[in-house]
């Protein structure tokens, strides 16, 4: 079974370049019984990155059928090969069991991050914002936005 991803979490850069995921998004690998992998890819339309773990890759056949029949009703192209790269291009990054991992030069350049990272629950799996893009997100981003804010100063204050 996917893990289900919810709430949100922040996380500064730390020493050596690692960032920590949150409490809750490790408590649902341990729930799905996936190992410490986290997989990380761009997301297909925003600037961000997409993380899952490994038991999400079971349900891919099933995302990309739904999402074809999407497209069709909608009259849209739909580029099946394009579309399972993007799902099966991840990278597999290990975590420690406190959360700790390195993110690599070139996910944080595809994700656009910097040294304070958001993450935000999204079922079967996150995203990873850079404060910044995620304010440049229209409506429906109010509550990640609000929750972002809040959670830099408290990781800011803290750090200091």
């Amino acid at each position: 079974m996917p893990a289900g991803y919810s709430g949100q979490g922040f996380s500064l850069r730390g020493e050596k370049g690692r960032l920590v995921l949150p409490p809750d998004f490790r408590k649902a690998f341990a729930d799905a019984g996936d190992e410490r992998i986290l997989c990380l890819t761009r997301h297909e339309r925003w600037n961000c990155l997409t993380g899952f773990g490994l038991s999400r890759t079971a349900r891919f056949d099933e995302l990309l059928q739904r999402e074809e029949a999407r497209a069709e009703r909608a009259g849209r192209d739909f580029d099946y090969d394009i579309r399972l790269h993007q799902l099966w291009g991840f990278a597999r990054l290990p975590f420690d069991a406190s959360g700790r991992f390195v993110l690599p030069d070139h996910l944080a350049e595809l994700g656009r991050l910097g040294d304070a990272v958001f993450f935000n629950g999204a079922g079967d799996y996150f995203t990873l914002w850079n404060p910044e893009e995620l304010y440049r997100m229209g409506p429906g981003f109010e509550t990640a936005q609000a929750s972002c804010r809040q959670l830099e100063l408290d990781a800011r204050e803290k750090r200091k």
